[in-house]
């Protein structure tokens, strides 16, 4: 009863901003002399407000979730840059709603075209870490939230692909929400062919995020990441080339997932031990159960501004490099993006961390 009345105050609340925006946008239309039709403008509004739904109900229907996903970005800076026009209206002396608007209008279409290219244009981070155990120099490519789908799609993974062997790294690990719910999309478009190219000393690791279980489709997922050259660790733990153990947990979504205590290997004292969590909501276990790197993503620095400063009071750290105690953990914000294939205060990005030991 009380999920229901939460949905349903969801819905109203999100269906008056939609009604404010539209009203926004029809004064506009109105001082253009180009607003026809209402019946017709609010039918179509409403649609497209809902057409993220609209579009899971049937596959006919699936390229209204591709609308859905660029409304995302006109709700939200929509809203924003509504709020700051009204207010400018109505304390200043300037009423000329044809010049406002047209303004409002022109920033949208520049936060657009500037998304766009920060999403669609990835750039390499570089972290340099000591890690006080021995071993060898050693170099990982870490990414997060591909998202491959319908937007994030196969040229996007392409440049993944390229930047990664540019890099000649000993091992990639890819940190969760690699597909976009349903593993479809990959299978179709056959971004395997792509995957499988990565090169690596010692392969190919990843984890399941939350994406991958809202799918409901893993064991799928998985054999194709197996087809990819991937291999997916689910709450286990493996020796790597000799170099270093790899952890691989569930995403905090299975609430069944193992701790990382339970994961923890035997003489990690002795050897590297990296851990690899989508989701960075708990920094002391992995601290204290003695974690060298813990590797994560989810955030994505919150995607489109001002939403960073949401996931900054949600979790320890929501992006970068963070040395606690004797552990460094790094949270990228993501190779891909979730919803409008947009980022604005954030960018699509991999690391290349180098890793060095204390001597033998």
């Amino acid at each position: 009863m009380g999920r229901i009345l939460g949905i349903t105050i969801a819905l109203i609340l999100y269906s008056t901003i939609t009604a404010y925006l539209g009203m926004n946008l029809k004064k506009w239309l109105e001082a253009l002399h180009l607003f026809r039709w209402p019946v017709v403008y609010w039918i179509i509004l409403f649609i497209i407000a809902f057409s993220f739904l609209i579009g899971r109900m049937h596959h006919v229907l699936s390229p209204l979730s591709i609308v859905g996903n660029y409304w995302m970005f006109f709700f939200e800076y929509g809203l924003i840059l509504c709020i700051i026009a009204n207010l400018f209206i109505t304390f200043t002396p300037y009423k000329n709603v044809t010049v406002v608007g047209s303004v409002v209008a022109g920033i949208l279409v520049v936060l657009f075209a500037w998304g766009t290219y920060n999403a669609y244009s990835p750039v390499v981070r570089n972290l340099e870490i000591a890690i006080d155990k021995p071993g060898e120099p050693m170099r990982l490519v870490v990414a997060s939230d591909f998202h491959l789908g319908v937007l994030s799609h196969k040229n996007h993974l392409r440049k993944f692909v390229n930047l990664s062997n540019a890099a000649n790294p000993d091992a990639v690990l890819l940190v969760g929400d690699i597909v976009d719910d349903d593993p479809g999309r990959f299978v179709e478009e056959g971004m395997n062919e792509v995957l499988k190219q990565l090169k690596a000393t010692y392969g190919v690791y990843g984890v399941l995020g939350n994406h991958e279980y809202y799918g409901g489709k893993i064991p799928e997922f998985v054999e194709e990441m197996e087809r990819s050259n991937v291999q997916i660790l689910m709450d286990e733990t493996i020796l790597v080339g000799n170099r270093f153990y790899l952890t691989g947990q569930e995403d905090v979504t299975n609430k069944d997932r193992k701790t990382i205590q339970a994961l923890k290997p035997e003489n990690a004292e002795d050897i590297p031990w990296i851990d690899m969590n989508h989701t960075p909501h708990d920094l002391h276990e992995p601290e204290s159960a003695g974690v060298d790197l813990h590797l994560s993503g989810h955030t994505h620095l919150g995607q489109l501004w001002p939403n960073n400063f949401i996931t900054d009071r949600l979790f320890e750290v929501d992006y970068g490099h963070l040395q606690k105690g004797d552990m460094h953990a790094l949270v990228s914000s993501g190779f891909g993006f979730w919803g409008p294939p947009m980022r604005i205060g954030s960018r699509s990005e991999l690391w290349v961390v180098d890793i060095t030991f204390k001597e033998n």
